[in-house]
């Protein structure tokens, strides 16, 4: 693959107190936008093509990153109104041309081995592969579950109990077509009106890492990244 969508147009409401007026993955992280740190990953895989799903103050995305960053080609698909994560991702796609594409949360950073990951999606012949990352504490994320086929079964709410889980880590591989042929061009939630009905009728499969993750949408977590990017090759 060497085609990605990055959904970049989130607004970052829990993140006001720390960063104002930019889009949460345009959050300064050492003096770069998070979303830098992202671009930076898939060169390394050797990713060409780029589409930003941008919607809010979508301006500062444009005009920092332009038609390229480094040797990526940059396309922006523009939401004049919110799309959600799913019709964001479908309108990203529609200006894709591979048969399999992979998708990231820009607010999320998982090092996950992209090769591997999408070796086994081809394994599995899964419409949606879905990265996950089992953490101390799934309260903020809700947690999934998967059979020992490593197809998920279901996709939990979130709630107060601290357990420690899988949760979805916020990076999918999703067949083009088929993502494009089985919605519609509306608003609507990736999580809950695609995935969570799909894992019935359809393959969905989940792959755990323990690469770095982290999800910079809360302000502590923000300010984690000051110093943990300071570490990474990226």
């Amino acid at each position: 693959m060497h085609e990605a969508v990055i959904l970049a147009g989130g607004f970052g409401t829990r993140l006001q107190t720390v960063v104002k007026d930019i889009p949460k993955s345009m959050a300064p992280v050492n003096g770069r936008p998070f979303l830098e740190y992202l671009l930076d990953y898939l060169i390394s895989y050797n990713y060409k093509k780029i589409v930003l799903s941008v919607g809010y103050k979508s301006e500062s995305i444009i005009s920092h990153f332009g038609s390229s960053y480094k040797e990526l080609e940059i396309i922006y698909a523009i939401e004049n109104e919110p799309l959600g994560t799913g019709g964001g991702i479908r309108m990203a796609l529609t200006k894709c041309d591979e048969k399999n594409v992979l998708a990231l949360n820009g607010d999320t950073l998982f090092l996950v081995d992209l090769h591997n990951f999408n070796k086994l999606h081809h394994k599995k012949n899964a419409v949606i592969s879905i990265a996950l990352r089992k953490v101390a504490d799934i309260s903020r994320y809700g947690e999934i579950k998967v059979n020992r086929n490593r197809y998920i079964t279901s996709f939990g709410e979130k709630t107060s109990a601290k357990v420690p889980g899988l949760i979805n880590g916020g990076i999918y591989i999703i067949q083009r077509e088929f993502f494009l042929e089985n919605t519609n061009p509306s608003a609507f939630s990736a999580e809950r009106d695609i995935f969570e009905k799909w894992t019935i009728n359809h393959k969905l499969a989940g792959f755990a890492y323990e690469s770095y993750f982290l999800d910079i949408g809360i302000p502590a977590d923000f300010l984690k990244a000051q110093h943990e990017f300071q570490k990474l090759k990226y």
